[in-house]
């Protein structure tokens, strides 16, 4: 067997206006096949990978563990009612956002829409219920944000909540954060590192791979609270 390319991903390929380049690259320079093959080596389970975006620059990516899903009895043919890996490009803040996501949907969704509608079987109510004092959730937010993790929760519209560690009011207010959010409007919970555009372009390609998957890592123990079929840490 000939030896596996080198990690062939590249800073420029997060694009501050475009988003994440996937287009028109070899498949060791593709950053949805490079994470995946490196979340399904460490975890040993076949990882789901979904997107936001089109054409050759996403501006959303998710990964999530297929087992997860598949127990789900209801949203089992769906991937938002899932906790996810996920990684991002703010092109308006001009950040690069990187850690672990639980979605919502709407809880009153548009007639078109339907299959974005809130389950029963969805993760997000596992989160809502993690947010207690003195439980797990909280002790691992409070780590995470001590280690310069940032939160945003809310509607992805409007009126979402954005914290870090100095301004962080408590897992209880922020349930009533989330409970908050516009029934209408689709909403969920993001806690995750951001990079700004100067430090990623002096960090190199396999730098950053690195770094992507440390975060999933350090985010890994908040996923499995919420969800029905943990992962190995």
């Amino acid at each position: 067997m000939p030896p596996p390319n080198p990690i062939g991903f590249r800073p420029e390929f997060l694009d501050f206006d475009r988003g994440i380049r996937v287009g028109k690259l070899e498949d060791h320079e593709r950053i949805t096949r490079i994470l995946k093959l490196a979340l399904e080596a460490r975890h040993a389970q076949p990882f789901v990978t979904e997107r936001w975006g089109r054409g050759m620059y996403w501006q959303w990516i998710g990964y999530l563990p297929r087992a997860n899903r598949a127990a789900k009895p209801v949203s089992n043919q769906v991937s938002f009612g899932c906790s996810k890996f996920f990684l991002m490009i703010s092109t308006e803040e001009r950040l690069f956002r990187c850690g672990l996501q639980v979605e919502r949907g709407y809880v009153k969704a548009p007639r078109d829409y339907r299959s974005c509608e809130l389950r029963p079987d969805w993760d997000w109510h596992r989160l809502l219920a993690a947010l207690k004092p003195k439980g797990p959730m909280e002790r691992e937010i409070d780590r995470l944000l001590r280690e310069g993790f940032l939160l945003h929760g809310g509607s992805w519209e409007s009126d979402a909540a954005h914290f870090s560690r100095p301004d962080f009011p408590g897992v209880a207010k922020l349930r009533r954060l989330l409970d908050a959010a516009p029934r209408t409007h689709w909403a969920g919970f993001q806690l995750y590192y951001a990079m700004r555009e100067k430090e990623v372009r002096r960090t190199s390609g396999p730098e950053l791979v690195d770094s992507m998957l440390a975060v999933f890592r350090e985010v890994t123990p908040a996923m499995n609270v919420c969800m029905q079929v943990r992962l190995a840490i």
